[in-house]
């Protein structure tokens, strides 16, 4: 007798969408999504999509309708509650859009709770458009199959970060001119965490020195070449969570 399938299936739609979900309740999906459903995917009356509310967790749904501008979907059963995330937040100097984008998917990817955009007087952007920046985070939460979408922080200027740093929180700081080494710094601090790197001109001496003056800084190398702003941001985080976090 063959096996019944699995369901919702592996390949089933995965969308984020305003909550709270709960069984039974109806979903209407519209704009890009339901644009992205209907004439993507074409889903069909009766096929099944995976909804997350960045609340309760991951939902099985399926289609009651699949029109032109809106689906339709009732929400059938909980898959899996939203994910605990490791309290690390990762406070990346802005950097040229495609690079930043970069390090919005990454890092949500990878499994930050949060990120805070920083502006330092080397760096090349000085905006960040926020609506887009969330898009490409849900965009990438949904590639990745996270419950739990990352927190994005408004840009903040170097010297106001460090003003009202959490005095519980440890900031791992990647200065190019050296520290110690990143992964036994990770494991000597446990508890809330932060890393900060920086962005395509590096830090100044005078951002050096008032980053190395707060007291809950601990300046890390990650290793023996001068790495991107991009790659620093992805590299220190992944390192971070092969130490410390949820891997």
């Amino acid at each position: 007798m063959p096996a019944t399938p699995a369901w919702p299936p592996k390949s089933a739609p995965r969308l984020f969408v305003d909550g709270p979900l709960d069984i039974g309740a109806q979903v209407s999906v519209e704009g890009p999504q339901a644009h992205y459903l209907a004439r993507v995917m074409r889903v069909a009356p009766g096929d099944a999509v995976v909804l997350c509310d960045d609340a309760t967790g991951e939902w099985a749904a399926q289609v009651e309708s699949a029109g032109k501008r809106d689906v339709r979907l009732a929400v059938a059963g909980l898959l899996r509650p939203r994910e605990a995330v490791p309290d690390f937040t990762l406070c990346a100097a802005l950097l040229k859009k495609d690079r930043f984008d970069l390090v919005l998917e990454k890092a949500c990817e990878l499994g930050a709770a949060r990120i805070q955009p920083v502006l330092t007087r080397r760096c090349v952007a000085d905006k960040l458009n926020l609506e887009r920046a969330r898009a490409i985070l849900v965009e990438a939460a949904e590639q990745c199959a996270r419950t739990a979408l990352p927190e994005l922080l408004a840009p903040v200027k170097l010297e106001s970060l460090l003003r009202q740093w959490d005095p519980a929180r440890a900031l791992f700081f990647a200065d190019e001119n050296g520290g110690a080494n990143a992964a036994a710094e990770f494991a000597a601090h446990p508890g809330p965490a932060a890393l900060l790197t920086g962005p395509e001109g590096g830090f100044d001496e005078a951002e050096r020195q008032a980053i190395r003056a707060l007291p809950q800084a601990h300046p890390i190398t990650l290793g023996p070449r001068i790495l991107r702003g991009e790659t620093a941001a992805i590299a220190g985080l992944a390192l971070w969570m092969g130490t410390r976090g949820d891997w």
